[in-house]
């Protein structure tokens, strides 16, 4: 008898529950929204975020600009150095970073994907001010990958997605383009990045665009097309040593310290010697074949 008890008591909940199903769900999805809007109070408090002011114009501004995630991962006593960023359809519309190897030129157009994404979602970002025009759409060509599953290369996979951005854009777009054309040759490499510079300026849409490259050539197209702007990732020489200073500055860098990266990484002396050995041999074949020619 108890059990025929347990049993109907078991089935009477049930149906109470399944009667009241829709109001259980929407009081689960209000206190859902309420514990993320908590958190990123909570969030903007601790984090001393700010509020951002989303309009109809086509100009980002954002001012000292950090990244979310890599400033809570700072060790103690570290501090994260911010950047300022500007970009307009018609006064900015491209900036060509350059920079050394881990300097922080990828962390900076991230940061700007996140914070303009943020501001979207109804979220304090991470800066002291922060105006936003409305985007429609962050494209991100940021990092290596492949997809060996459908025999595609990381530079066929590259090229794929850079495609995909070029065919979709608009002029409410936001574009982040990091290494482009790394996966191929070094001619190559230039000549499809140069190109696809030539094309964003060149669009009648005008997409906002951070461009971060290696190939110090781009520095060139600043003279040649208006809208494109040079910018570096500043860093201080100490003897045979390098320090990364993390702030961006106007201007082209015309080093990668790809070598000084490797040692820094713990690479053997003996190697990275004779790297630079390497090095100083090919920039010297290099200077001699360009005062050879006509």
């Amino acid at each position: 008898k108890i059990n025929e008890i347990e049993h109907r008591l078991y089935l009477d909940l049930l149906n109470t529950l399944a009667k009241e199903v829709g109001v259980i769900q929407k009081n689960a999805i209000a206190l859902a929204k309420l514990d993320v809007l908590c958190g990123l109070s909570v969030l903007a408090l601790e984090r001393n975020y700010c509020k951002p002011e989303i309009n109809l114009g086509y100009s980002l501004h954002i001012e000292e600009g950090r990244h979310p995630v890599i400033e809570t991962a700072l060790k103690a006593g570290e501090i994260y150095v911010p950047n300022d960023l500007f970009l307009s359809n018609d006064e900015q519309q491209i900036m060509v970073i350059t920079g050394p190897n881990m300097s922080g030129k990828s962390a900076v157009l991230r940061q700007t994907a996140l914070i303009t994404l943020m501001a979207h979602m109804g979220s304090f970002v991470p800066a002291s001010a922060a105006m936003i025009p409305l985007t429609d759409k962050i494209f991100t060509r940021v990092g290596a990958s492949d997809n060996l599953n459908a025999g595609e290369s990381t530079f066929m996979v590259e090229m794929i997605e850079t495609a995909s951005i070029l065919n979709n854009l608009s002029a409410r777009s936001l574009i982040l383009l990091d290494e482009i054309g790394r996966g191929t040759s070094t001619y190559d490499g230039i000549s499809i990045a140069w190109s696809i510079v030539e094309y964003l300026q060149k669009s009648a849409h005008r997409p906002k665009t951070l461009f971060a490259t290696h190939y110090h050539e781009l520095n060139d197209l600043e003279g040649q097309l208006k809208r494109v702007h040079n910018y570096h990732v500043t860093h201080k020489e100490v003897g045979n040593k390098i320090i990364f200073l993390r702030k961006l500055a106007k201007g082209g860098s015309t080093h990668s310290f790809g070598i000084h990266v490797a040692k820094m990484a713990g690479m053997p002396n003996e190697l990275v010697d004779r790297a630079n050995t390497i090095l100083h041999e090919m920039e010297l074949k290099n200077k001699e074949h360009q005062q050879a020619s006509p």
